[in-house]
């Protein structure tokens, strides 16, 4: 048995040596290769992502074109702040039109004009500036109603302006041609929002604080200002009749120097809507539904905003209005 273990343990060595005679040759030959090469991230080929050019987004479109009677005063940039136009010519004090067919004679609402005006009184050469839209001024927005004589007052004065008398007003709406509405003689019902139906309100909402802008969303039929493009005067004034009607001053109403409120133009519910009307309801405490107003400013080149109409200024007692070209 001991020499089997001699024998077995001698071939183990043997097999040993062998082993070491064939691997040891390619063992030291793989020792003295280089090591392989990995490839190292920073020399692997770059991924460059080049964003796709989104479209270009459409330019707005142009806004309308203004009717060809709209004469907008190159001076208004000068003279005007930033939002008004220069208001600038000869006005008369005492305008009369004959209306030749009404939409409701009972309401005096009149559809067609006759062309004869009829102007008295003394001349007066008015130079102003006005806002374009009815306050905040701001186009695409809802113009701001409910508001009492007071506050739209004070509203002008912290931008440096004043609310419009009357007299600035009816100049601004209808143009030196005198026009009872403020794009011409015939009253168009899709020109200003003038001819809404009157909403009965709730006056169970009206009764609540909390139910109270309700009762008002339901009755409210403002539009954007400046969203109604034929709506416009010839001095290039928007909305001057509907949407809401605007607080005046009306100094020739003084009492005791503290001129009288009044509403010019007509909310957007049914009503005259024309240049020359004007309402006289009580200016405190009295927020109305419809009712807001614009502003007024003298023109920034120091020139008087009313005086005497020059003696070579003539407006026939009686004339014949032009048509407005579109």
């Amino acid at each position: 048995m001991r020499n089997s273990f001699v024998v077995f343990a001698l071939i183990l060595a043997a097999a040993a040596i062998v082993s070491a005679l064939l691997l040891g040759p390619r063992a030291r030959e793989e020792e003295s290769l280089p090591p392989p090469s990995i490839p190292s991230v920073a020399s692997a080929p770059s991924l460059v992502v080049t964003a796709i050019p989104s479209a270009p987004e459409p330019p707005p479109p142009p806004p309308p074109k203004l009717p060809a009677y709209v004469r907008i005063d190159p001076a208004s940039e000068t003279s005007c702040p930033a939002g008004m136009v220069l208001v600038n010519g000869i006005y008369c004090p005492f305008v009369g039109h004959r209306c030749r067919r009404f939409a409701n004679e009972a309401e005096d609402i009149c559809q067609s004009f006759a062309s004869e005006v009829l102007c008295e009184g003394r001349l007066q050469e008015r130079r102003f500036c006005v806002d374009v839209l009815e306050y905040p001024n701001l186009e695409g927005v809802l113009p701001a109603m409910m508001v009492s004589f007071d506050d739209a007052r004070r509203a002008c004065a912290l931008e440096g302006k004043r609310l419009c008398t009357v007299e600035e007003w009816e100049f601004a709406c209808e143009g030196t041609q005198m026009w009872p509405y403020p794009y011409g003689t015939e009253r168009d019902p899709e020109a200003c929002n003038a001819d809404r139906p009157a909403a009965a309100p709730d006056f169970a909402l009206l009764s609540s604080p909390r139910s109270l802008a309700e009762a008002i969303e339901r009755v409210d039929e403002r539009a954007p200002s400046g969203s109604l493009p034929r709506c416009i005067s010839p001095f290039g004034v928007r909305e001057m009749t509907g949407n809401v009607a605007e607080w005046v001053e009306n100094p020739t109403a003084a009492l005791e120097d503290k001129p009288i409120a009044a509403l010019k133009g007509g909310s957007f519910q049914r009503s005259r809507a024309r240049c020359r009307p004007l309402v006289t309801p009580p200016a405190e405490p009295l927020p109305l539904l419809g009712v807001g107003f614009r502003c007024c400013a003298d023109a920034k080149d120091g020139k008087k905003t009313v005086s005497v109409a020059p003696p070579n200024a003539r407006i026939p007692r009686k004339s014949v209005m032009e048509r407005p070209s579109r």
